[in-house]
């Protein structure tokens, strides 16, 4: 017979408090992630400020492991102090970091008088929007993009076009894409201009020839008509007729590079044919992206490795250190007039305090990271990516006393500056392959010998992957063909018949 009985077991499991969540989040964000964080804290935040100091200097040498420490040591101490005590005790000038960059100095010109003032003014120009003060900002002086649309009814005013035409071409021109392509039909557009007497599909015809006629490649339906309003461009009327022919019919076989089958087709050698293909590939499929104003996404690294005195130093980059410091003013008010009634301001107080916790925290987990992989990949930033040593999450962890997840945490979506170039901090781990005389690897030292092979080749016979394989085994380099491939592909190398240029008739 079962019975029913309770029964109390004590266990102890490790939780993570949300706080500690927080900061393990903080510690995954990339460098611009995390300053604009810092600066929708600092904007939130009464008891947090920015410190106006003086500018980075901008010649490197490396710093001190004491004084490098001492702005990490400074804010651990502050959040040691008693909660009753002094809310800013503990914190030294050297343990204030910033999220902005210091405010520029002053405009520093020195008119002699006001005719200056106003000969500065009328040189220049007059399209050009002033301050309060009558003077140009920095912003006044730089281009504004352009897109297709405008530029396209820029040309249009041009143009000595009766009103009805004008508007035919201009609703055409709203109707392209950012590709430069028109997608709508044009019997869709007969609802769209309403005019009177209505619109015929000839007038339509004619406005999307003199649409096309703007610039060229724009208004296409397709990519072979994209095309084909570009082949004009061939001076030589041979290849352009050669050039016809392949958009027009053979558009497949030109984007799977297969110059045997053109050949074929066409009749013509293989030279021939690459020779044109070579010159259709020179035309943009995309004519409305060089009008794009696509922004730039620049990598801005979070330590810099600089060869100093014949060792390598590691250093955090100011820029990306947010110098923050606790605002002693309303601390020590708050202080003063604590009660009950202030409960939210002293939640504000908590998180500036574990703010500066977790920016001296960051920090110095990501600089002693930086520091054990520069001391165990010197070979690599002294003789390049063939010294890559195999390396681990668990070595480096193990090194400077944290978990793996810490350690990957922290290398993921980090740069490194170095004299060879900015890598990420992930990039320099790889697994360990044995070689045929048992050393270890490291598959970045595989990546640059097969991409050193690839350059090497010849261009009417390029290496397949199984080739390749077997030159690596040649070097004791014992890789599979799969691998070989998958590298291959991580470099971005296309395949062997992709790569096959046949040599151009004399």
């Amino acid at each position: 017979m079962t019975t029913m009985d309770f029964r109390a077991d004590h266990k102890q499991l490790q939780t993570l408090s949300p706080r500690l969540q927080h900061a393990v989040r903080l510690l995954h964000m990339s460098s611009l992630d995390y300053a604009a964080m810092m600066r929708d804290t600092l904007s939130k935040n009464p008891f947090l400020e920015v410190e106006e100091g003086e500018d980075h200097d901008p010649d490197w040498a490396p710093v001190e492991p004491s004084r490098a420490d001492s702005t990490f040591d400074s804010l651990f101490e502050a959040q040691g102090r008693d909660e009753d005590g002094d809310p800013s005790a503990g914190l030294e000038d050297g343990a204030r970091l910033s999220a902005d960059s210091s405010p520029g100095a002053e405009d520093n010109h020195d008119y002699r008088d006001d005719s200056d003032r106003d000969l500065w003014s009328t040189q220049s120009g007059s399209g050009q929007r002033q301050q309060e003060d009558g003077e140009f900002s920095a912003l006044d002086l730089m281009s504004a993009p352009t897109s297709l649309t405008t530029h396209l009814h820029g040309l249009l005013n041009v143009l000595p076009l009766p009103l009805r035409d004008l508007m035919l071409a201009r609703a055409l021109v709203e109707s392209l894409d950012d590709d430069g392509y028109l997608r709508t039909p044009l019997e869709e557009l007969f609802t769209v201009v309403e005019l009177d007497p209505p619109t015929t599909a000839a007038e339509l015809q004619i406005a999307l020839k003199r649409v096309q006629a703007l610039e060229p490649g724009v208004a296409a339906r397709s990519v072979c008509e994209c095309l084909q309003l570009q082949l004009p461009a061939i001076a030589c009327p041979n290849m352009q007729a050669l050039a016809r022919s392949i958009v027009c019919s053979h558009l497949s076989m030109l984007a799977a590079r297969d110059v045997n089958g053109l050949a074929r087709a066409l009749g013509q050698t293989p030279s021939r044919i690459e020779e044109v293909c070579n010159r259709i590939r020179r035309l943009d499929p995309r004519p409305g992206w060089r009008f794009s104003s696509s922004e730039v996404a620049y990598v801005v690294p979070d330590v810099i490795v600089r060869k100093y005195k014949g060792q390598w130093n590691v250093q955090l980059n100011p820029a990306v250190i947010p110098k923050l410091r606790l605002n002693q003013v309303y601390a020590q008010l708050f202080q003063r007039h604590r009660n009950a009634q202030n409960r939210e301001l002293g939640a504000h107080l908590d998180e500036a305090r574990w703010t500066l916790h977790n920016v001296a925290q960051r920090f110095s987990t990501i600089l002693d990271v930086a520091q054990a992989i520069v001391r165990r990949q010197k070979n690599f930033l002294d003789y390049g990516a063939m010294a890559m040593q195999p390396l681990g999450l668990k070595e480096i962890a193990q090194e400077i006393g944290v978990h793996e997840s810490t350690v990957s945490r922290v290398t993921n979506n980090k740069f490194m500056s170095t004299p060879v170039g900015v890598f990420e901090l992930k990039s320099f781990f790889s697994r360990a392959m044995v070689t045929a005389s048992g050393s270890a690897c490291s598959g970045t030292a595989i990546r640059s010998l097969i991409k050193d092979f690839i350059e090497a080749e010849s261009a009417s016979t390029p290496l397949s992957d199984a080739e390749i394989t077997r030159q690596l085994a040649q070097q004791g380099l014992i890789v599979a063909r799969r691998t070989v491939t998958k590298y291959r592909q991580t470099l971005k190398i296309e395949a062997v018949d992709r790569r096959k240029r046949h040599a151009l008739a004399a």
